[in-house]
């Protein structure tokens, strides 16, 4: 049966206008907002965001909205509180404030114990290793693993040069092409991967000659130099880039973050 000319031109056209104004409006940002506790609690305990402008705060805000609604957080042994979440939901949202509307997509549920565990997901024990975070594989694909304890002083005046959850997250952005290898191709162009492990395995190897003031623990593998330079560079900005200005100017581009004045290069 032949079926009218008009008949299906408007519904054709009726899919483009939809197409054209669901574009605009993933453009547009979200436009999710958080209440007045959480805002309270965000200027109190998160330096990254008192330093933004007022415009850099309210997208900050709705990309702390939009993580909470995306990801499950629930605790072991332990209630959930809303300093939890928003420390949690920062930690996700400052590694890709630059990026654009990212969304963690191998992320469904975060897991917050009230201290270390153990490689079993057990309570710290007497014979096993007392982890502090990581992310889940396998059965636990799609889970990230948490310490309170690690959470709160990431985010104090203790926090020094490190910051657990944001590393975590930043190996969440490395695995976004598949493998998490310390070369985020996601989050790069293809020429500048070389260069970057270049970069890498000389500081790598400063490290291990004792001429480094970066975390030993980046000598575990690439990823993990990636993850502790990341914690660094948004922790220690200003002391990153006098010790080592290559890797401050390498994690800009990667990150598309200027940490030292707060310029998004998304944004220029």
């Amino acid at each position: 049966m032949l079926i009218p000319y008009f008949l299906i031109t408007i519904p054709v056209i009726g899919l483009i206008a939809w197409l054209i104004f669901r574009k605009r409006s993933t453009l547009n940002g979200s436009k999710r907002t958080i209440n007045a506790g959480y805002r309270s609690l965000l200027d109190g305990h998160v330096n990254y965001y008192h330093k933004l402008n007022k415009r850099d705060r309210k997208r900050f805000e709705s990309s702390i909205a939009d993580f909470l609604a995306d990801v499950n957080i629930e605790g072991v042994g332990t209630e959930i509180t809303d300093l939890d979440r928003v420390l949690i939901a920062s930690s996700a949202v400052i590694p890709v404030f630059g990026l654009g509307n990212w969304r963690y997509t191998n992320l469904t549920n975060i897991i917050l114990y009230p201290d270390t565990f153990d490689e079993n997901y057990q309570f710290e024990g007497e014979n096993g290793r007392n982890i502090l975070g990581m992310v889940g594989g396998g059965y636990m694909n799609g889970q990230m693993l948490l310490s309170r304890a690690a959470l709160l002083k990431g985010f104090s005046a203790m926090a020094g040069k490190g910051n657990t959850a944001i590393h975590e997250f930043v190996h969440l952005l490395d695995n976004a092409d598949g493998a998490t290898d310390g070369v985020p191709e996601s989050l790069m162009q293809h020429e500048y991967a070389a260069p970057w492990l270049s970069l890498m395995h000389r500081e790598m190897h400063r490290i291990s000659e004792g001429h480094s003031d970066i975390n030993p623990y980046a000598l575990t593998s690439e990823a993990e130099f990636f993850a502790v330079a990341s914690e660094y560079f948004f922790e220690k900005p200003g002391e990153l880039q006098s010790k080592h200005p290559e890797l401050y100017q390498q994690l800009s581009q990667i990150f598309r973050q200027n940490t030292l004045g707060q310029v998004f290069k998304s944004h220029i």
